[in-house]
């Protein structure tokens, strides 16, 4: 599935290229811009003065806008070493002019309240890096937002490595923050019907349960389910993040059952709850930009205008963290925790711990919120943590992240804004009975 998602990516590479070869009109002044892919020194200065005359609008925006495209065309032309060498001359030359902003500040700090308000408009331009309008300039060519998203994803697997990269990162997700607002975002339904490249997606993309062949995907797009995705304008082709659901009688405990292709369908008339089985982000580039908890609403309302009848909204997930968390703790620590007198991997020891791991373990950044990331995207969005699972994904990831388990969480809707705003401010998980009992047995 990775090689497809490869494939994909450069898939979608040449066909920006011709799209932004005619975005570029003919001035003969208009110089080609040739890199080495390596990027080499001579490179690095020509780059230069082609990015600081992108920022100058020399020729007007026409022009500004039609050496953008070349330098996007260049960029995608390098190699590995070339755009880390690239995205630095962006992020070490084009930051904040330290000296001019003090100077604001001071102006600022020196004048009376009539005089501050005017050189307000002075102290945010002070702040905002001159990388900024180039990457916006991208903004306005074919494929330029997603050739933006994609780079983005890249200065995340990169900022580790190169520190110096990190505040172009945070520029970029402050700008993509802007243009992906959940106002702009357009809901679809995806089925066997829509185009198979955009099913090609959907396996590429599948994140939680990996989608095996496409008589999979085709069970998973049958009359008793259901997939929707959130879209933006400037990427209609690109899926942002989609969620598979299963229409079905009670609250589903296992995901194999739920997924067996040889399974009959369900009768949707008799269906009375919708499992919510697989939310999967679709682009690493908008990672941290959160959509998820409006897709999921989204849904609900869409779901209960086609089918009336429904009502449960229930979750099948997994618990990524949890054999992680296990590991991380020695056998007396966790014989405490499970009131066992030693690590026997009972079924009834293992979901007190997972239990415990879910409600009482938080994160070192916040020890409000829910160490798990399954259990904070759904706890911040309203939901309750209703059921555990035993031996609910017996798949080989299944057993190796979470010992096989899985959690129902359920949306109440006269409850979600109300235990969402109590986990947010106050770190309060709404749990059931039988989760209450694994946490006091």
């Amino acid at each position: 599935m990775q090689q497809l998602a490869n494939q994909l990516f450069h898939k979608t590479i040449r066909r920006w290229v011709p799209f932004w070869r005619d975005a570029q009109p003919q001035f003969d002044a208009l110089e080609k811009l040739s890199l080495d892919p390596e990027l080499n020194n001579a490179d690095e200065k020509v780059l230069l003065t082609w990015m600081d005359a992108c920022l100058k609008d020399n020729g007007g925006e026409v022009a500004a806008r039609s050496r953008a495209a070349e330098l996007g065309r260049r960029f995608l032309d390098l190699n590995d070493a070339g755009r880390v060498r690239f995205l630095c001359l962006m992020a070490d030359n084009y930051s904040v002019d330290e000296e001019h902003l003090t100077a604001v500040i001071e102006s600022w700090l020196s004048a009376d309240s009539d005089q501050r308000a005017m050189l307000e408009a002075q102290l945010r331009s002070a702040l905002e890096p001159p990388r900024m309008k180039l990457l916006t300039q991208f903004n306005e060519l074919p494929q330029g937002v997603k050739f933006l998203v994609d780079m983005r994803s890249e200065l995340l697997r990169l900022r580790l490595e190169h520190p110096n990269l990190a505040p172009l990162e945070v520029d970029l997700k402050r700008l993509l923050s802007a243009w992906f607002d959940v106002g702009l975002l357009q809901l679809e339904e995806i089925n066997w019907s829509s185009s198979a490249e955009l099913l090609e997606k959907l396996i590429a993309y599948e994140a939680v349960h990996a989608i095996q062949s496409w008589t999979d995907l085709k069970n998973r797009l049958d009359s008793d389910r259901r997939c929707f995705a959130f879209f933006h304008p400037n990427m209609p082709d690109e899926p942002l993040i989609f969620v598979e659901v299963a229409l079905v009688k009670g609250m589903a405990n296992n995901v194999q059952a739920l997924l067996d292709e040889l399974a009959p369908l369900e009768d949707i008339r008799l269906a009375d709850t919708a499992i919510f089985y697989s939310i999967s982000n679709a682009q690493k580039g908008l990672s941290g930009i959160s959509f998820g908890n409006f897709l999921i609403k989204s849904v609900v309302k869409k779901l209960q205008q086609e089918f009336p009848q429904l009502k449960q909204f229930a979750t099948l997930s997994p618990i990524p963290g949890f054999c992680r968390w296990l590991d991380s703790m020695d056998a007396v620590k966790a014989s405490d925790l499970s009131g066992e007198d030693s690590m026997s991997g009972s079924p009834e020891q293992l979901q007190k711990l997972a239990a415990h791991y879910l409600v009482e373990q938080k994160q070192q950044r916040n020890d409000k919120h829910a160490r798990d990331p399954v259990a904070h995207f759904h706890l911040s969005n309203g939901a309750k943590l209703e059921r555990l699972n035993w031996m609910a994904d017996t798949s080989d990831n299944g057993v190796k992240q979470s010992a096989g388990m899985m959690v129902n969480y359920l949306y109440e809707l006269p409850h979600i804004e109300s235990r969402s705003q109590s986990y947010s401010a106050d770190g309060k998980v709404a749990v059931s009975t039988s989760i209450e009992k694994q946490l006091t047995l």
